[in-house]
């Protein structure tokens, strides 16, 4: 059968401080600029997770994307929606919530749920000009 990759995208704000807490806010202010700022910033994410297998004969899906519609939803809409990054969500309690390290959460979360017969890529928009893609190597 014929591999084919299939695409749902999806959408998600937060808030986040890109920072080291071992260094000062003057080294954070140099290596991370204003997304340092020690009052936090926010973004309107735009995800796109794409799907990689081959096309099963029965239903001709290569995965069901309203099934994928939602486990987006719950394993990242409803947990990183309209929260602030580094205070809300226990997985950027100790992890700098960079947009290459968000694409790995998300890639790691989705992987635990999504058949391991499927390849992943997760391309995360952090603004309409700055994007990261992860596809778990």
């Amino acid at each position: 059968m014929p591999r084919v990759t299939v695409h749902r995208k999806a959408h998600f704000n937060s808030a986040h401080r890109l920072y080291r807490k071992d260094w000062s806010d003057e080294k954070n202010f140099e290596v991370f600029n204003k997304c340092s700022n020690p009052n936090f910033h926010g973004h309107n994410y735009e995800l796109i997770v794409s799907l990689t297998g081959e096309i099963d004969e029965e239903t001709g899906y290569v995965y069901d994307l309203g099934k994928l519609k939602q486990i987006i939803k719950e394993e990242v809409e409803e947990p990183f929606d309209h929260k602030n990054l580094n205070l809300e969500v226990e997985e950027f309690k100790n992890l700098n919530p960079t947009a290459e390290n968000i694409s790995v959460v998300i890639y790691n979360k989705l992987r635990t749920i999504i058949p391991n017969t499927l390849d992943i890529k997760i391309t995360l928009y952090e603004t309409p000009r700055n994007f990261v893609t992860y596809s778990g190597k």
